[in-house]
């Protein structure tokens, strides 16, 4: 149950609500209570069971001096206005009950939807801040449908079977415990013949929803399965239907809809039975009950009078259905409990990336990045291998190698995205890990070979993450990046729609977009990851010029596909499996007649 108390947790913030939900269920089973305990002068005076009582009790804290008050009290007005009198004042009463009963429950509610839908939204907000700072080596280990998945129909699993239930942990207690009480001061003997009886119910359904937790876990790992696979068709549709695959993925999903559908009515049918199970069972124990107290009453000693049996069992059935509810939430709150357990599973997740206590704050860029000693593992592998090299400021450092080699993976130890395994980077002389990160990566513009755009407005891509930004500023970002003509010439301009990941714009676009975006950010530092590798000549062209403009001036790491592209660069690195392997200027490397050399024939001659 640790699982639910951790869910619990995110309902601090309206502890307030909370409690004035406690006091209004405090109420309605008080008003209930009143309303039932009002039966029994309500049928000794219909029945004339009881003589007419003269002499006013002495209240006391407790259902007998109540009960003798209230007969007091009923006894006057039959003495003063008659038994027709008496009659529709009880039944007054009982109505003024019920209606504060009805009410208290009503306002019980109301402060429970802010306690039930903040607590969601905690937890949801949670989770999306935690998948906001995960290191991307946490995505490349799990589907990204099944990552929606937890985001999505596990947060609303816990909100349909714990926090629609929540309600219930404080209320059914609360009104069985009051009821019992008042049943144990009716008659002892009977209510102690009832506590033996129950337990075997509860035990019961507690067995069956102890099943129930373990196949609903494995049920939603299965509905993550069915959203991935979703997922991977959208986005592989053109591949689909270029190998004519399309059979073999429909049969794939298929088998895999076929094998979540036959758990899924598994899983209904266990909490299905729960409802006329645990209806069963209470009018087994009522007519238990009605069969052991009915002996009471007709014994030649009656232990109970008439009137307290028929009130016995009439607040006995008010039990019944706080704990039916209670039975049903305890089948409810073991299926959310398995998706609970899947959202923790990313909460819980190992930040591996993390901000030191007391960081220091990055206030620029003035002399050089350097590599010391650097290794890289991932997983078992070794990605990088003893790098050291420095990045002087305002210089054009090139990442060259075979596919493989570990240059995208160095330049994203820059900013953070992987830590090193072994070794040190330092920025001017600090080591990035004592650095503030989100500091370190402001100083950082990225380009990737795969642009990053987002179902969004051209004006609101090219100024993503930068508040109080001018149009007039992205303008002269786009127009740096040669974007701005093409923008014009779209349907609505800067405010036009690129649709999910830039799909209405072709690939140079998209990549022009993303230029417009590193120039707006204006940083020192430029990471160029294979910016114009999947680019026809044109535009990969008129994205070069693009490039050329914004790193002028500027400290550039450029991860190159075509060599010809870093011809220029200051200082070339080559990178063999994971190690550097040549580096110099392209005069120098030429002239080594290595691995350069031969990757620059090997391009010329394709």
């Amino acid at each position: 149950m640790k699982k639910f108390y951790r869910v619990l947790s995110y309902i601090k913030p309206y502890y307030g609500y909370a409690g004035l939900n406690i006091f209004f269920n405090v109420l309605t089973v008080v008003f209930s209570l009143f309303s039932f305990t009002l039966l029994v002068p309500f049928l000794n005076l219909l029945f004339g069971q009881e003589e007419l009582v003269s002499v006013k009790p002495v209240l006391e804290f407790n259902t007998r001096s109540f009960l003798k008050y209230l007969n007091y009290e009923i006894s006057q007005i039959i003495i003063s206005e008659g038994k027709v009198q008496a009659l529709i004042y009880i039944c007054g009463v009982i109505l003024v009950a019920f209606f504060l009963r009805n009410f208290a429950r009503f306002m019980a509610m109301y402060f429970m939807a802010n306690v039930r839908i903040g607590a969601i939204k905690g937890l949801r907000n949670a989770i999306y801040s935690k998948i906001l700072i995960l290191p991307l080596a946490f995505f490349s280990q799990h589907k990204k449908g099944d990552i929606i998945a937890r985001v999505t129909t596990d947060i609303q699993e816990v909100e349909f079977s714990i926090m629609n239930y929540l309600e219930m942990i404080v209320r059914d207690p609360v009104t069985i415990i009051a009821f019992l009480i008042f049943m144990i001061s009716i008659s002892p003997q009977l209510t102690l013949f009832v506590l033996i009886i129950l337990p075997i119910t509860g035990f019961i359904i507690g067995r069956i929803g102890k099943s129930l937790r373990k196949q609903s876990k494995i049920g939603q790992n299965l509905f993550a399965g069915l959203l991935s696979t979703i997922e991977e068709t959208i986005g592989g549709l053109r591949i689909i239907k270029a190998f004519n695959a399309i059979d073999y993925t429909e049969s794939r999903f298929m088998k895999f809809n076929e094998a979540y559908s036959k758990l899924l009515i598994w899983i209904y049918r266990r909490r299905d039975i729960s409802s006329p199970l645990s209806e069963f069972l209470s009018s087994a124990v009522i007519i238990v009950v009605l069969w052991f107290g009915g002996r009471m009453v007709l014994d030649e000693n009656p232990t109970i009078a008439a009137a307290d049996f028929i009130t016995y069992i009439v607040v006995f059935s008010q039990i019944i259905p706080p704990a039916k509810t209670f039975a049903q939430g305890f089948f409810s709150i073991q299926k959310g409990i398995a998706s609970a357990e899947r959202i923790f599973e990313i909460l819980d997740a190992d930040e591996v990336i993390e901000e030191i206590p007391n960081a220091k704050a990055v206030d620029g860029f003035r002399k050089e990045i350097e590599f010391r000693n650097v290794v890289f593992r991932y997983e078992k592998e070794d990605v990088l291998k003893d790098i050291n090299i420095k990045i002087q400021k305002g210089k054009l450092t090139a990442l060259v190698g075979e596919s493989g080699g570990g240059k995208s993976t160095m330049a994203d130890l820059i900013p953070r995205f992987y830590d090193v395994t072994a070794g040190e980077i330092y920025l001017d002389g600090e080591n990035i890990k004592n650095l503030k990160i989100e500091g370190l990566r402001k100083l950082m513009g990225i380009v990737s070979q795969e642009s990053i755009l987002f179902n969004d407005t051209i004006l609101n891509n090219i100024a993503f993450g930068l508040d109080s930004v001018s149009k007039e500023e992205v303008i002269a970002a786009a127009k740096v990046a040669n974007a701005h003509e093409f923008i014009l010439n779209t349907d609505d301009g800067y405010e036009t729609n690129i649709g999910d990941r830039g799909v209405k714009l072709s690939g140079g676009q998209r990549q022009r977009i993303s230029i417009a975006r590193a120039v707006l950010a204006n940083p020192p530092i430029l990471i160029l990851d294979e910016a114009t590798s999947s680019l026809d000549t044109e535009s990969e062209k008129l994205v070069q010029e693009a490039l050329f403009n914004i790193m002028k001036d500027r400290t550039s790491i450029v991860i190159a596909h075509r060599l010809s592209t870093i011809q220029h660069a200051d200082e070339i690195i080559v990178l063999k499996k994971g190690e550097i392997v040549e580096r110099g200027t392209h005069k120098e490397l030429i002239a080594l007649d290595g691995v350069y050399k031969r990757l620059q024939n090997l391009q010329s001659f394709s």
